[in-house]
């Protein structure tokens, strides 16, 4: 059956500087290139294009552009070229239309409409490269009051303090499983947290085993699914998440394709080998907070009280509600997921179109928690479209501990957000289990990026902070009068709990 869909993609290729070395040929898992021996010339089929520009990347000469196909159908504001192209394909193969990464559609980003205070001269700023900045910050339950004892002349904490996680900056790596990612980009994420003083967060997949030594600064799902939840992983972890939903499928569960399930992803995942593995969307023993609260009892006694238990949901329009009987089920930490979180594999039509923006349900969250006088009893972790050093300084503003970024780690990587995860041909070496692609991320220097961007970004939280007359991040955390909207409404500004710029 001929396809009514045009190429999203165009291939152009200068025959001049082409000098059929076919590393196009050889980079491009897609197959969109091949080489034509009998008459000497390297084609395309531009139906294969993915545009993640690996060809173009590598090409020794310069000789490639991939562009944006302009030969549009005849579109207006309503039946747009990407309603024309998904109903083409949807009649074309009667599936469920596919995606990966996170929502791309042009919602508001309000950390782009919110704008950060700074000092002049009654509260002078405060010079990062002169004075002592302090990012660390803790992850946990903390006490409503310290009781303090003095002996011979020296003072000390009586109170018992909870389990806390210790960051040496408010960033940490998102939940990525193994299996949706290759394992040279789980070494590099685990071993990128042990060098900086961060965690890394498994997701879904288990842990392999040689990266059980990263243990320290390992965050260990356990979600619908239990994959790879046995006693050793529990207790080789630094903490341990409860994974009730993500920003990208929010209320539908997960699912990894057979092809993907590998000899190693089967050992971890403790599954057969080539099936799929699917993650009911619910939890099948948590169905309230009661039950929410025996799974968190449980995850405590079997790693003796040494732990922090997290739980992570999507960010919806009751977050609010929803996070108040979390902390009161004895959640330590709440990971909130917005609408723009990634993921590996997701129906279009959910990733683009279920939950809200991260910002909103943050600020709901941290003020409810407030109202209720139980702030302090859980630390807020929140992710899904954190870019940049200036988002994690407005998250913490507006009431988070911390972040969790994963597409910008991944962006570090290599990944160009070509949103084909899904296939499992990624030619950047992450979202893939080809042995041919996954030797394209080398773990050192996957290593070194993830610990370069963490580093930039963490002079750039100083700089910020040094700016509006702050020496150290918890100083800043849920501080709205710091922050002022540009363009928002006043119901916007009202749930977000700031101010309009210029009042």
């Amino acid at each position: 059956m001929k396809s009514y869909i045009l190429p999203e993609f165009l291939i152009d290729r200068d025959d001049y500087r082409c000098i059929r070395c076919e590393v196009c040929v050889r980079q491009c898992a897609f197959d969109a290139h091949w080489y034509d021996e009998e008459d000497d010339e390297v084609r395309v089929d531009e139906d294969k294009c993915a545009g993640c520009l690996r060809c173009v990347t590598f090409c020794p000469t310069n000789a490639l552009i991939v562009r944006r196909n302009p030969n549009q159908i005849p579109e207006n504001a309503n039946w747009t070229n990407e309603v024309l192209h998904n109903i083409y394909k949807q009649a074309e193969t009667g599936g469920v239309l596919l995606t990966g990464m996170g929502c791309d559609k042009d919602y508001p980003i309000y950390w782009d409409r919110i704008v950060l205070d700074a000092s002049q001269v009654t509260n002078p700023s405060i010079d990062p490269l002169r004075e002592p900045m302090e990012l660390r910050t803790y992850l946990g339950a903390k006490p409503d009051a310290l009781e303090i004892g003095r002996k011979k002349g020296k003072s000390s904490v009586l109170t018992k303090i909870s389990p806390q996680l210790r960051l040496e900056t408010p960033i940490m790596f998102s939940a990525l499983s193994y299996g949706a990612i290759s394992y040279n980009v789980c070494e590099s994420l685990a071993r990128a947290a042990s060098e900086f003083g961060t965690y890394y967060n498994t997701g879904e997949g288990g842990l392999h085993r040689d990266l059980y030594q990263y243990g320290d600064h390992t965050i260990c799902q356990v979600a619908s699914g239990r994959f790879g939840v046995h006693a050793d992983y529990l207790e080789a972890a630094a903490a341990l998440e409860i994974k009730i939903g993500q920003g990208a499928k929010p209320g539908i569960g997960g699912h990894l394709p057979g092809e993907k399930v590998s000899a190693e992803i089967s050992h971890t995942r403790m599954i057969p080998e080539g099936t799929d593995a699917l993650s009911p969307a619910p939890h099948h023993d948590i169905y309230s907070i009661e039950d929410l609260a025996q799974l968190i009892y449980a995850l405590k006694e079997a790693t003796h009280w040494e732990k922090p238990v997290s739980v992570k949901i999507a960010a919806v329009h009751n977050s609010a509600a929803i996070a108040s009987g979390m902390v009161r089920a004895g959640a330590d930490i709440i990971a909130l997921d917005g609408i723009r979180g990634g993921t590996g594999a997701a129906p279009t039509m959910i990733r683009d179109n279920v939950g809200i923006p991260i910002e909103l349900a943050l600020a709901s969250v941290d003020t409810r928690l407030r109202e209720e006088g139980i702030r302090n009893r859980a630390s807020i972790v929140v992710a899904g479209g954190i870019r940049s050093a200036a988002d994690v300084v407005k998250a913490v503003a507006l009431g988070a501990d911390a972040v969790y970024i994963g597409t910008a780690a991944l962006v570090a990587l290599g990944c160009h957000v070509c949103q084909k995860c899904y296939t499992g041909k990624c030619n950047w070496g992450i979202a893939t289990q080809d042995p041919y692609l996954t030797k394209r991320l080398n773990p050192e220097i996957g290593t070194r990026r993830l610990v370069n961007l963490l580093t930039g970004w963490s002079h750039e939280i100083m700089e910020i902070l040094g700016g509006m007359g702050i020496n150290a991040i918890e100083s800043l955390r849920g501080n709205r009068l710091r922050l002022r909207g540009v363009g928002l409404s006043e119901e916007e500004l009202r749930i977000l709990g700031i101010r309009h710029a210029g009042a």
